[in-house]
């Protein structure tokens, strides 16, 4: 018999493991990589140094865009799927594979390769990036069955907190021991790539593909050994059954107006946030001229005040409620964007800087702790406001719908930062559509019941 105490550890254990999708992959080492590769091979081609990495942001952007789309239209169905049948765990199991297959492939990304390099790269993160949304469905829809609704909150804050140190824990490791930087070729603390890994082929950056995979591959161990499903009857797919479903449940929330609004305000405040994870080190790579190992402190600050502030917020959740922590953290994440957008190594909003010294960096490292202190709540209390509108035998199906409204805006945001970057030719001002995105969704919290539907 696993006693209650096991099996939420093991459910937490899946945020630990999951979380170098976002801090190593998507934000902080192979996304910058993926822009020095691609800035690279487009300067190869004749452009301008400017021109390419404007050209390396869109092209992450438009490959971003896809996955997104491919997200948006699967991820409702697979949840109908799941609740009809009344299986989770068997497709946490398969998408776990398709992740850990995924993220290996990443160490084929070399330098100075082709365009069919950059193609690899991108379908490879792509597959591992929607493999892990698709699998955090199902690891959510478990909630229900581990506490009490008074207790969602703290499940959830301790949940993305103790995710967040492992994500932190995973990017110290990378640092140290692997990722070198263009210049020096040696890690953050001057040494040579463990494993006898070369630096002049950057396979000490590269190796964050399968030490993710491996990563997870450790840590999912204690989630498939303590979560277990609740004993009811498996049903069969019907997908004609699957389709009512989906289609009844989105003509049903002209009557449910909190929740109808709730699910457009996270469309875009989620996106908006996934936007600066996808885009802030390549914003830092392309503005500032950060390397891997620069950037990579960066995400070690952000990360930090993101574990802190995730369990502050998941007591605050219990005891207010999510809405008061999802708008504040909408509130802090506004301010840093527009500090963001108009700042590079010479001024910031029109002040002059010091471009030789030590100023921007420090305000752009202060940008990432508070992006991080603000994002891991925001994300963290997202997932309770979502349970006070749905109930457990129809969860999975909520969060698909959930995983729906954060793609339907999550292809545009990748988009309208390629445009506006392809169009400006800048990549500081290419991260502005953010700020907007932003702005809607606090307008949308308006109409929200703080205690949604189940209150």
């Amino acid at each position: 018999m696993i006693s209650p105490r096991k099996r939420i550890w093991g459910w937490w254990f899946f945020d630990w493991a999951s979380q170098p999708v976002n801090t190593l992959l998507l934000t902080f080492i192979f996304g910058p990589y993926f822009a020095e590769v691609a800035r690279g091979y487009f300067m190869g081609t004749g452009m301008e140094e400017e021109a390419a990495k404007a050209a390396a942001q869109s092209y992450w952007a438009f490959g971003l865009t896809i996955t997104s789309l491919v997200i948006m239209v699967l991820a409702p169905i697979l949840g109908a799927i799941a609740d009809s049948t009344g299986r989770r765990l068997v497709w946490v199991w398969f998408f776990s594979l398709v992740y850990v297959v995924a993220a290996w492939a990443l160490w084929y990304v070399a330098p100075g390769g082709e365009i069919g390099t950059l193609r690899w790269a991108l379908f490879f993160f792509g597959l591992a990036f929607l493999s892990m949304e698709f699998a955090t469905i199902f690891t959510n829809a478990l909630m229900p069955t581990l506490v009490e609704d008074n207790e969602m909150g703290r499940l959830s804050g301790n949940g993305f907190a103790f995710g967040y140190l492992g994500g932190l824990i995973a990017l110290f490791i990378m640092l140290l021991l692997f990722a070198e930087g263009a210049s020096s070729g040696r890690t953050l603390i001057g040494l040579d790539p463990v494993l006898g890994l070369d630096a002049e082929a950057r396979e000490g950056t590269r190796a964050v593909g399968p030490f993710s995979a491996v990563w997870y591959l450790v840590f999912m161990i204690p989630f498939f050994l303590w979560v277990k499903e609740p004993k009811t009857g498996f049903g069969r797919v019907n997908l004609s059954g699957v389709f009512a479903s989906v289609v009844e449940f989105i003509r049903g929330l002209v009557h449910r107006r909190s929740l109808a609004t709730y699910l457009g305000s996270s469309l875009f405040y989620r996106d908006a946030l996934n936007g600066l994870y996808a885009f802030g080190g390549i914003y830092a790579s392309n503005v500032l001229g950060w390397e891997v190992t620069q950037i990579g402190i960066f995400g070690i600050v952000g990360g930090a005040t993101a574990v802190l502030t995730s369990w502050l917020a998941g007591k605050m959740d219990s005891r207010r409620g999510p809405k008061p922590v999802i708008v504040w953290s909408i509130v802090v994440l506004i301010v840093v964007c527009s500090l963001i957008v108009g700042m590079d190594r010479e001024q910031i909003w029109g002040m002059p800087l010091d471009s030789a010294s030590s100023t921007p960096d420090i305000i752009f490292f202060i940008c990432g702790a508070l992006i991080g202190g603000a994002g891991g709540p925001l994300q963290s209390a997202s997932r309770t406001m979502l349970l006070r509108h749905t109930t457990p035998d129809r969860a999975t199906e909520a969060f698909g719908m959930f995983a729906l409204s954060g793609k339907v805006a999550s292809f545009m945001t990748p988009l309208l930062i390629g445009l506006f970057t392809h169009f400006s030719q800048s990549a500081r001002i290419g991260i502005a559509p953010v700020i907007l995105l932003f702005l809607i969704a606090l307008i949308l919290l308006l109409w929200v019941n703080p205690k949604g539907e189940n209150g």
